[in-house]
């Protein structure tokens, strides 16, 4: 048939030597791929700067990043929006933030966690000016919802 022809040739142009270009290109990508997945980053300057030496910061062709570095000129609002704009992304998996920051947007963050939306999946992350704070976690929390002693056993009341 037709259709089993198509895609034996597609096949055929996924399977190749390593380096080679494919003999026709497919058209535009209507999915996205696990290679092709980000992790976004919200955060302090040292914080952001770490993440993006280690490989993690992407800019595309529009300028488009994966990263925001928040320092004491930036806004809740600028925080914010960025924080929606990295989690309704189709290229962005994790969004990693310092607690820091999902402070100043907390209700964002804890809207977020509630929608029971998995992918991208958010973190909190500790800074080097803030302690880590495993209660104000939303993962801590549904840790501590289905094992109680998780809390007590890290050092912490139950909140």
């Amino acid at each position: 048939s037709a259709q089993g022809h198509n895609f034996f040739q597609a096949l055929q142009c996924t399977q190749r030597a390593p380096g080679s270009l494919p003999a026709n290109r497919m058209g535009k990508k209507k999915f996205i791929n696990q290679v092709d997945m980000k992790i976004a980053v919200i955060g302090d300057e040292d914080t952001v700067t770490g993440m993006v030496l280690a490989g993690i910061g992407h800019v595309d062709g529009q300028g488009k990043k994966n990263f925001l570095i928040v320092d004491s000129k930036t806004h809740n609002r600028q925080i914010e929006e960025t924080f929606h704009e990295f989690t309704s992304r189709k290229d962005i998996c994790m969004v990693l933030i310092t607690q820091g920051c999902a402070d100043d947007i907390r209700m964002a963050v804890d809207a977020y966690s509630a929608s029971g939306a998995v992918v991208p999946t958010v973190l909190e992350i500790p800074s080097k000016e803030q302690p880590y704070d495993p209660r104000k976690d939303a993962i801590m929390q549904r840790v501590a919802f289905f094992m109680p002693t998780a809390m007590a056993a890290m050092g912490l009341e139950d909140a």
